[in-house]
């Protein structure tokens, strides 16, 4: 098992901060961060989540080292229901049912679909229904062409964005199964001819649906100071038209007509 300091170090090399940079930030010594990375000291919990969070290591993570140094975990990681967190779980909804006519969702760590308003369901109306079986994942749903990719105009633009997003994901959070995730489908390859994006804001999904094409770009909400550890994992994407024509899409066409959200893949 790696000790503690170890994996302090780890993080610190991952963040590109120095020792004196770290020391500076826990408002510790050089001296003190030295000697824990190098396990000549022994770090108190509170000590190794002081330095974690001026790491800015992840909650899941953050047991981890509590483990490495000898100590319990802090944060649990309850399942996003309705018994489990039921603040949480109301406040998601009512997040999903005001967006409504415009699409919503809720995704893990890994990109795997938690929930959706209503107004998703048209695009996934005739998706291969392997593809629907929980647990449901955002990126190979729009992907595969068995899936959304052959709706979506702009495919390659948009698998740039999904490697640009989800290689800074792995960059900041390594996690194996997203990056088995991304060698698969979002690795560079001869049949990709992406082209470089100069800023995630101004790139639209363009969307083939209903014989129109829908433009549509889309924000990123998460929980700003979580203590579980799904809460602080899950994000909400939330779809926006980017023209008056696309708008008029879902405001005419009774798309979210029902405002309950509901789960869609754990």
């Amino acid at each position: 098992m790696r000790t503690v300091g170890e994996l302090l170090r780890e993080w610190r090399h991952r963040r590109r901060l120095s020792q004196l940079d770290l020391a500076i930030a826990a408002d510790v010594s050089a001296r003190h961060v030295s000697l824990v990375e190098t396990g000549r000291s022994n770090p108190s919990a509170d000590m190794v989540l002081r330095l974690a969070d001026q790491l800015d290591v992840p909650l899941r993570e953050r047991n981890v080292l509590l483990l490495a140094a000898g100590f319990a975990p802090r944060y649990a990681e309850r399942p996003l229901d309705g018994d489990a967190l039921p603040a949480a779980w109301d406040a998601i909804a009512r997040v999903l049912r005001a967006h409504e006519p415009y699409p919503a969702l809720v995704i893990d760590r890994r990109w795997n679909i938690l929930m959706t308003n209503r107004a998703i369901d048209p695009f996934l109306a005739d998706v291969a229904p392997d593809l629907l079986r929980p647990p449901v994942n955002m990126v190979r749903l729009g992907l595969d062409p068995r899936g959304l990719a052959h709706r979506i105009v702009n495919l390659a633009e948009v698998r740039s964005l999904l490697r640009t997003r989800i290689g800074r994901q792995l960059a900041t959070a390594p996690d194996p199964e997203l990056t088995a995730l991304y060698e698969e489908l979002l690795a560079p390859g001869s049949e990709d001819a992406s082209p470089a994006i100069g800023s995630e804001i101004a790139v639209p999904m363009i969307f083939r649906f209903g014989g129109r094409e829908l433009r549509l770009f889309s924000t990123t909400t998460t929980f700003g100071t979580p203590t579980d550890i799904t809460l602080d994992e899950i994000a909400i994407e939330s779809y926006y038209p980017s023209d008056a024509e696309s708008a008029a899409y879902f405001t005419t066409s009774g798309a979210g007509a029902d405002p309950r959200p509901r789960t869609s893949g754990r």
